[in-house]
């Protein structure tokens, strides 16, 4: 499975950082290649390609506010949840991914 995920939260500093790095380690134990855009303090870093988004599986969007460029992902199967979720149980949310 191929997922894409972008990390946002509203001050842009610790939590957006901290989401992606626990994304990252939680797909290893699923074996579950991810690749993550952060929009933080900083602007967006490790920007997701078009190819990126065209062969993912899902789109995963862990924020507490509006992305940018979100409409990029329409037409891909979009999974939206909090960033606390993720901080909370990344586990569980990859699951909920792999089951749509």
């Amino acid at each position: 499975m191929k997922i894409v995920a972008v990390t946002a939260c509203p001050t842009g500093i610790a939590h957006t950082y901290m989401a992606a790095a626990e994304l990252k380690k939680a797909a290893v134990q699923k074996n579950i290649h991810i690749s993550v855009e952060t929009q933080g303090a900083m602007g967006i870093e490790n920007p997701l390609s078009i190819r990126d988004i065209a062969q993912a599986d899902v789109v995963l969007i862990a924020s507490d506010i509006e992305i940018e460029d979100r409409a990029r992902f329409s037409g891909s199967k979009i999974h939206c949840v909090t960033i606390e979720e993720v901080l909370t149980d990344p586990v569980r949310v990859l699951e909920r991914c792999k089951a749509l």
